[in-house]
């Protein structure tokens, strides 16, 4: 069993698998009717993997592949060649490039742009609530420069950006800003000179 309401437009030559929800109302059109819903679409030779979860309003670009039990949320906008590893939440009004490559359980939160080309690892958490249910200020999620790549477990603080080339290690904490093409390593992380053979730029692949 699937469910593809009346708003979700699939692009040719894609798979979607059962136990897969698209186009779920979001809380600003909970009680709507499906053809007013806004439209969700889905680029040409995509995969979308068993329960799986997309919301109205979310635009993917063509090549996707999703994992098992993804969930993207309204007004995420998601270019071509993108990987999404299972598990992995997008929480929405979010923004990612094209050839970029998110692995399992990764959490990206509301007002995050992560841009073409970046790698992020498994569970790496990025942030977006500098002072949670202590200080109310704008959501800030961080911002992740073109070619940046970040380890398995990193967690980035709201409102960081990751430079253009950066690197970030398994497991670093993230607290201030990373130049382009600077490695960020430790709790909290320290900014050393990336190594030159690190000087490139990524290649995901699908």
């Amino acid at each position: 069993m699937k469910i593809i309401r009346k708003n979700v437009v699939i692009g040719k030559n894609c798979i979607v698998q059962d136990f897969v929800d698209i186009g779920v109302p979001s809380r600003d059109y909970i009680f709507a009717r499906e053809e007013d819903l806004p439209k969700t679409e889905i680029g040409e030779n995509s995969i979308i993997r068993s329960f799986s979860t997309i919301y109205c309003d979310v635009k993917i670009g063509k090549n996707f592949s999703g994992g098992h039990g993804i969930l993207i949320r309204e007004k995420t906008k998601i270019g071509e060649n993108v990987v999404l590893g299972s598990y992995t939440i997008v929480e929405g009004y979010s923004r990612i490039g094209s050839n970029v490559s998110i692995q399992s359980r990764v959490f990206i939160p509301i007002n995050t742009i992560i841009e073409d080309n970046v790698f992020i690892g498994p569970c790496a958490v990025l942030t977006n609530d500098k002072y949670p249910l202590r200080k109310r200020e704008k959501l800030r999620g961080p911002v992740i420069r073109k070619n940046a790549s970040i380890g398995a477990n990193a967690v980035v603080l709201p409102g960081i950006e990751i430079g253009e080339g950066a690197f970030i290690a398994a497991g670093s904490v993230v607290t201030k800003n990373v130049p382009p093409w600077k490695l960020a390593v430790g709790v909290p992380a320290k900014i050393k000179d990336l190594p030159e053979h690190l000087k490139v730029e990524n290649r995901c692949k699908r």
